[in-house]
């Protein structure tokens, strides 16, 4: 058996190399996607040995990738679940858990979030009962204003959850000191943020609970999968808790709860209202190897991203590009471009070009949530102005960038998007 698991194997890396091997770039004709999976043959063969083995539930391999995920943030604690989404309401959830007592988030409470954002940042906001608060973005970056912050904060203000938008990390230092000034709550919204990081810290490491996504078009990937980190181990308890059923299986103590309920099975305890939100052991076994390759993913993310901003800085009157601050990594989810109102084209004819040249773009995530038809069916407050936010969803879209645009490619893209311009100011 041994030897036709080996034969197996031997498959599967022959299959991988060929396949890349048989891509070839032809400009013009090939499509540069959106996105890639960056997984090889190492994860799918981790994957069948726990298929093989019978071992497909959550265990030890969900553990370990939780453990060196963990570590590489710089966190003490991890809890792995299904999706991104599920990691979001997982913290929503914690915060608004009796369990916490006079601190807990209840019903109505407001929670401070970015007007450009993803669905899922916002949804489980609603789902536990508490209001989203919209506030305004800046343009450069997308991401929250803090200023905006403080002038949104009310009697009814129990957190903050932004978003480090498109792996840009939001400025930490003015966030952490509003939350901590108004004793908020800080719920860091990592999904898009991977390799990020603020000063010498990763995103991720700042937050009270930070969240993460592991779907297949981010910079690492489980499939499907997420993660919520903390340093606070009651926060911690309580996620491994409601990730399954509010069951104490995960709970580091066990057995004095178990002590308290002596005519209950102590195999089927459950102590809290909870979900079936539970990775699975194949996205463990991705997990534990590509963490291994997140660095020097994100590595070529940036070098892209240099490179498009070198190549298209000569129109700067027409384009706002990504910023490098000082202090600042950004670990470029996508290559995002804000078109300027101007005389000469609109982004429409942009994103139409780009896409008649077979380069994918989409939008920023799913621009001004305010102007989105499903805020219809949730309660929801707002700043006075989302100007830049409205300005993002008109005028702002990404390009891929991944580790399968090389340096040609990349320069199919520059030279597409310069041609385009060209042509329309020469007219």
């Amino acid at each position: 058996m041994e030897t036709e698991i080996t034969t197996i194997r031997k498959y599967i890396k022959n299959y991988f190399n060929k396949k890349k091997k048989s891509k070839k770039f032809i400009p013009g004709k090939s499509t540069i996607p959106i996105a890639s999976p960056p997984y090889s043959s190492d994860e799918v063969i981790e994957a069948l040995d726990s298929m093989l083995n019978m071992k497909t539930t959550m265990g030890e391999k969900v553990r370990l990738f939780e453990k060196k995920f963990a570590e590489y943030i710089g966190r003490r604690f991890s809890v792995m679940v299904n999706s991104g989404s599920s990691a979001n309401l997982l913290a929503l959830s914690i915060l608004t858990n009796p369990e916490l007592g006079n601190k807990q988030i209840r019903k109505g409470d407001e929670i401070i979030t970015p007007a450009v954002t993803w669905p899922t940042t916002v949804y489980p906001i609603s789902n536990v009962g508490a209001i989203p608060h919209f506030v305004d973005v800046k343009l450069n970056d997308f991401n929250i204003d803090p200023k905006k912050i403080e002038k949104s904060i009310t009697k009814k203000t129990k957190a903050i959850m932004f978003v480090h938008l498109l792996g840009a990390p939001c400025n930490m230092s003015k966030i952490k000191k509003i939350a901590n000034d108004n004793n908020l709550w800080l719920i860091e919204d990592t999904c898009e943020a991977h390799g990020a990081m603020y000063g010498t810290k990763y995103a991720g490491s700042f937050g009270d609970l930070s969240t993460f996504s592991f779907y297949a078009s981010h910079h690492i990937t489980t499939m499907e999968g997420g993660m919520v980190l903390t340093n606070n181990k009651k926060l911690f308890e309580i996620g491994k808790s409601l990730r399954a059923f509010g069951w104490t299986r995960d709970q580091s103590n066990r057995k004095n709860i178990e002590k308290k309920y002596p005519s209950i099975d102590p195999h089927f305890l459950f102590t809290n209202i909870g979900f079936n939100i539970k990775p699975t052991e194949l996205q463990g076994a991705f997990g534990i190897h590509q963490i291994k390759k997140l660095e020097s993913l994100v590595k070529l993310r940036i070098s892209n991203a240099k490179y498009w901003n070198n190549e298209l800085k000569k129109f700067k009157k027409f384009l706002i590009l990504p910023t490098f601050k000082k202090g600042y990594r950004n670990s470029f989810l996508f290559y995002p471009i804000t078109v300027i109102e101007n005389n000469y084209f609109k982004k429409q004819e942009l994103v139409k070009y780009l896409g008649k040249n077979n380069i994918q773009t989409r939008p920023i995530v799913a621009g001004n949530m305010v102007q989105q038809p499903a805020t219809k069916f949730f309660k929801f407050k707002k700043s006075n102005t989302l100007k830049n936010s409205e300005y993002i969803m008109k005028n702002s879209f990404g390009i891929g960038n991944h580790h399968e645009i090389d340096k040609i490619q990349r320069k199919y893209v520059a030279g597409t998007i310069s041609e385009f311009i060209n042509k329309k100011i020469s007219k």
